[in-house]
């Protein structure tokens, strides 16, 4: 089972073709769910060197920025092989 790590922000990557798919609304929905509940679903990062790259999760990682905060929970998973 994995365990959720806390990561720095600034050290998360965001691919390109999966920042396309921002949707700004969804990040104020999950940023206002955050500041009642918390952050109950921790994001996925693989790593890559000495940062990470953002697996799932992006509006949740956007909606933490918006918050002004500095570390978000993540899971770190392995790369897929294909």
């Amino acid at each position: 089972m994995l365990k959720p790590q806390i990561l720095r922000i600034e050290a998360i990557h965001v691919p390109v073709k999966r920042a396309k798919t921002l949707d700004t609304q969804k990040v104020g929905q999950i940023a206002e769910s955050i500041l009642q509940d918390g952050q109950t679903v921790p994001i996925q990062v693989r790593a890559d060197g000495e940062r990470f790259v953002l697996v799932e999760g992006l509006h949740r990682l956007e909606a933490m920025k918006a918050l002004g905060e500095s570390t978000i929970n993540g899971y770190l998973v392995q790369p897929r092989q294909h």
